[in-house]
């Protein structure tokens, strides 16, 4: 189990900080996606941000559960809000993709969750 979180953390990670790139770029499609999704660009930043840190938690929820757990739970709440966005304008095309953000950060959840034991232990789980 430990080695599918992993997996599943390195992936999330990097789907994040690719995403945050973008936001970051102020990239075309960015741009024109939080356009369409009626959110202004000058959130591109700090969405950017968050998605940054959540990839960084979940790498870091590698050797600490706590971390890890809190970085998921803090994308799934971002994705669902992503969802949430693109069902309330009724773009459904791109709806694929944050669903994909979302299904990679529910399952690295459950994953650290289902081998977290304790939470609050601190000491490194290699």
């Amino acid at each position: 189990m430990f080695i599918g979180y992993v997996a599943v953390a390195v992936v999330a990670a990097a789907m994040n900080v690719w995403a945050a790139s973008l936001d970051f770029r102020r990239a075309e499609m960015a741009v024109a996606n939080a356009g369409k999704v009626e959110v202004p660009p000058s959130w591109l930043l700090p969405l950017g941000a968050l998605k940054v840190a959540g990839a960084i938690g979940l790498i870091v929820g590698i050797a600490v559960p706590l971390i890890g757990v809190a970085a998921a739970i803090g994308l799934v709440l971002f994705f669902v809000c992503a969802v949430f966005a693109h069902l309330r304008v009724g773009w459904y095309s791109t709806l694929p993709f944050p669903i994909a953000f979302l299904l990679f950060a529910v399952v690295a959840l459950v994953l650290r969750l289902a081998m977290a034991g304790n939470l609050w232990d601190l000491s490194p789980h290699l």
